[in-house]
């Protein structure tokens, strides 16, 4: 099955680009070239951002390939397509990842057991129930990535298409 959806690289230092087009060109099995702009969130950083159409489970591991670069904030989307929900991966520096399953709605879907799971971690008092489940959300992700969304407004955007 095909899936779609959207890589946006919010910052990277511009040394970093050949290899993070080489990365995703990895999983895509096709050259990439992203069009680089400036980040305004962050000096002397570049942003990117890609549509893509490739099989389903590509956004993982699109995630996968970039997380090795541990400079770079991004996130990668893949739209729910039949039989699969979609998904969403964001990372940056001072969080690591965070993946979420994305209804058909786009909505974030939080699976039983970990909703169990917070409720009884909050029963023991070894979390705080809101705070878990803002975490369960990614709460934090969006706080810190959400300048660089922003910034990254009207910026163009490249369609990439995997090898078939």
């Amino acid at each position: 099955m095909s899936a779609r959806g959207v890589l946006y690289v919010h910052s990277a230092q511009p040394a970093l680009c050949p290899h993070i087009e080489w990365a995703v060109a990895g999983v895509l099995g096709v050259p990439v070239d992203l069009t680089w702009t400036p980040q305004p969130a962050a000096p002397g950083h570049v942003r990117a951002q890609a549509e893509w159409e490739a099989r389903q489970g590509t956004a993982a591991a699109i995630t996968s390939s970039l997380m090795g670069w541990q400079r770079i904030r991004f996130e990668v989307t893949e739209d729910a397509s039949p039989g699969a929900d979609g998904s969403r991966h964001a990372y940056t520096p001072s969080l690591g990842a965070f993946t979420a399953v994305i209804g058909a709605t786009g909505d974030i879907l939080v699976p039983e057991d970990r909703l169990r799971s917070a409720m009884l971690m909050a029963r023991q008092g070894r979390v705080v129930l809101e705070e878990e489940l803002d975490r369960l959300l990614g709460k934090q992700w969006d706080a810190e990535l959400e300048s660089f969304r922003y910034a990254g407004e009207g910026a163009p955007v490249r369609w990439l298409h995997a090898a078939v």
